[in-house]
């Protein structure tokens, strides 16, 4: 895909309110792009700055390599949809797509008919251009607004929020009907929201903004699956979050993961093995003895470490990789994030796990298709939360429920 969108720079003040603070952002052409993040985050400012609604305070909007500065928003290759949908009542549904053509010299009033039906097919409403638009439901207006932005062939379609007035089932079923409009048309959708499930299941990439600041971008799994701090790991989904301590930093080979090392009872912490290699052999080699390569490699394993040995309250002891830990290797304590679906309760039958541990339940809520617990688990604050899938044959635990609780030290982000 090439570079579609650049915003290098931007800032946004409304008096002394800094509402964007420093945007570097590039999107994609044909790319489905969400801005995402609570309300006030600035999410609805950077739409609008791109669409020419708002001027920026200092910093560049480049829209295909053209400046966009002082280029007003009907001359933008862009067009909006916008939360209110902003459909004439007294108008019919043709009416209200062709109402952007008006202005539109260089098509001729014979073809319009021909482009508001195809638009109407696009958005699947082929049939409903003598409607009065009044007697629509909210499903069908939202379409009718999409059709009357899309006649225009814009670059890029610009979308605030656009589902967040439809109900539950309505809203999920024009979040498929987005993305495969999206893949048919083949133009950039631009997506503010602040519903992180919508998001996750539209985007290509995500933009999580906190206080006119980025706070990171990336694919949904990659946000959802290694969030790189703890605010976009507590506003992306639920995690859980328990104190834990590293203790060690090691090479990849010098600890196993999930198991206890040579002389080691399980639970307990093991020592730095590689200070005590390096100790070892600063004991053991004399100055200038050919040995010295065996050091050099022992520090390097010191220096740059691949491997975290960390002692989690409630849980016990782990050894994870770095690239679990987002803020980089360190000693000390740390919080433990690991999601719901990440645990799982042991049903009666069931085998033993590598990491395992009991619980007692203490709150469940049942969804249908899954069910939530929270399960107590000794010497951690709060419960966890355990999302359960609802198989068949499978119980459905009661309150004061004794149970196993298994978990998998891949899942682990440390921040």
């Amino acid at each position: 895909m090439t570079d579609l969108i650049k915003l290098r720079g931007v800032n946004k003040y409304y008096g002394t309110y800094h509402a964007l603070r420093d945007i570097d952002l590039t999107i994609r052409a044909g790319e489905f792009f969400s801005l995402l993040g609570p309300s006030g985050c600035g999410k609805t400012t950077l739409l609008r700055v791109i669409a020419g609604f708002e001027g920026v305070s200092d910093g560049t909007v480049m829209i295909s390599d053209r400046d966009m500065a002082n280029v007003p928003p009907n001359q933008r290759p862009t067009n909006m949809v916008f939360q209110s949908y902003a459909i004439f009542p007294h108008l019919t549904v043709a009416e209200n797509v062709a109402f952007g053509l008006r202005k539109r010299s260089d098509i001729a009033k014979s073809a319009r008919a021909g482009l508001v039906e195809e638009a109407l097919e696009m958005v699947g409403l082929g049939g409903y251009g003598k409607r009065a638009a009044h007697a629509l439901s909210g499903g069908q207006r939202q379409r009718v607004a999409l059709a009357r932005a899309l006649i225009l062939k814009p670059k890029v379609l610009l979308l605030d929020e656009p589902l967040s007035a439809l109900d539950k089932k309505m809203r999920e079923h024009m979040q498929v009907e987005l993305i495969r409009l999206q893949r048919h048309v083949g133009i950039t959708f631009i997506l503010v929201t602040h519903d992180q499930e919508e998001a996750l299941v539209m985007s290509d990439r995500i933009a999580v903004m906190f206080a006119g600041e980025i706070g990171q971008m990336d694919d949904p799994e990659t946000l959802y699956r290694r969030p790189k701090s703890r605010r976009v790991a507590e506003f992306i989904g639920k995690m859980n979050f328990l104190p834990g301590q590293v203790t060690a930093l090691s090479a990849a080979g010098e600890a196993s993961s999930g198991a206890p090392l040579a002389g080691h009872a399980p639970g307990t912490v093991p020592p730095n093995r590689t200070n005590r290699l390096l100790t070892d052999l600063m004991d053991k080699i004399a100055p200038g003895t050919e040995a010295n390569a065996d050091t050099d490699t022992a520090e390097e394993a010191a220096a740059s470490p691949e491997v975290m040995t960390v002692d989690i309250a409630g849980l016990g002891a782990a050894q994870i990789s770095v690239d679990q830990a987002p803020e980089g290797a360190k000693l000390g304590e740390v919080a433990v994030g690991i999601r719901p679906e990440t645990l799982a309760i042991l049903f009666e039958g069931e085998m033993p796990k590598r990491h395992e541990c009991p619980g007692v339940v203490d709150e469940v809520v049942y969804y249908g298709d899954m069910t939530y617990y929270d399960v107590r688990i000794k010497d951690v604050p709060q419960p966890l939360t355990i999302a359960m899938k609802n198989l068949i044959g499978r119980p459905v635990l009661e309150v004061g429920a004794a149970c196993r609780v298994a978990w998998d030290d891949r899942a682990l982000v440390l921040f």
